[in-house]
């Protein structure tokens, strides 16, 4: 039941970076643009629910059903809103004025909106850690006679995880927005030819990818209770590498990644060790790359000169 508990965990945790690495493949495979700043985001959106869910908490008595309910669902809700706004707000501010510019320029810009809105996180809200109450409650659903205990956590990470992946799928192939995206990413200059809106495109994609962080935000410090400026670096980091894994562009190569990312980041600290667990983790990365340098799902594109 041990190895079960820890691959559940492993799939838990994927299912996050998973969510994560959604953003950054979606904005790379339209704008080919890497939004280092995207880890961030969740950050905003972890903060944003927990101070919805701590002013709205004291207007119902504690442990009732509006208390279980509404703060939570009205703090995740709000949260998507404003990271929806603030990734709108970055696309136009930091990366449009770039589009014909260099990749060491979006790079640079990048890393300093990234720096930006953690030094502004500190300013509002200090850089005193958080305790951050589960969105999903604490309780955990008993198999096997109690020998193996799932968090509720953990179940709805995996199925909003699952949701969101059918729905973003069923988005790009069959709306008109989503095959918008998908000319796009071929080739925006015939797009435009062809009457679609660019710039409305790729708002709508940092739109999608920033509300998609509000949600992983809200689930990853709902499993790990601590919340700080700089929550949102490390699976930031660990969520591009996800993408990288599974193919960067591809929507179910963020899902591949990330979850064998996760699956390998929980086994590498139950049985080898957890200091060098993350060293792993990005050893598997270059051996992968070596041997499939577009991931496991990506695709060399040859580019015609």
């Amino acid at each position: 039941m041990t190895f079960l508990s820890y691959l559940i965990t492993g799939i838990s945790l994927g299912s996050v970076y998973a969510i994560i690495a959604l953003g950054y493949t979606m904005v790379y495979g339209i704008a080919k643009m890497l939004n280092f700043a995207h880890g961030d985001v969740i950050m905003v959106g972890a903060y944003i629910c927990f101070f919805t869910m701590s002013r709205l908490g004291e207007l119902f008595e504690p442990g009732s059903l509006g208390a279980m309910v509404v703060p939570p669902l009205a703090g995740t809700i709000l949260a998507m809103v404003v990271c929806t706004v603030l990734g709108v707000v970055i696309e136009r501010l930091a990366y449009k004025p770039l589009r014909q510019a260099t990749s060491l320029a979006v790079l640079i810009t990048a890393i300093g909106m990234s720096y930006f809105l953690q030094n502004a996180a500190q300013l509002l809200w200090t850089s005193n850690p958080k305790i951050f109450s589960s969105v999903v409650g604490t309780g955990k659903v008993e198999l096997f006679g109690g020998q193996l205990g799932i968090s509720h956590v953990t179940i709805v990470t995996i199925v909003a995880c699952v949701v969101i992946m059918i729905g973003l799928t069923l988005f790009t192939g069959k709306t008109k927005m989503g095959k918008a995206m998908r000319a796009c990413s071929e080739d925006k200059g015939a797009a435009q030819l062809m009457g679609i809106n660019v710039n409305t495109t790729i708002s709508v994609t940092f739109a999608i990818g920033s509300a998609l962080a509000a949600i992983a935000g809200v689930l990853l410090c709902s499993a790990y209770t601590t919340l700080m400026p700089t929550t949102g670096s490390m699976p930031g980091i660990k969520a591009f590498t996800a993408a990288v894994f599974g193919g960067i562009g591809s929507i179910p190569g963020a899902l591949l990644g990330g979850v064998l990312l996760g699956i390998i980041e929980t086994f590498a600290k139950a049985y080898i060790s957890t200091q060098i667990s993350d060293a792993i983790v990005f050893a598997v990365l270059i051996v992968v790359l070596l041997v499939k340098p577009a991931g496991l799902l990506g695709k060399i594109m040859p580019e015609k000169v």
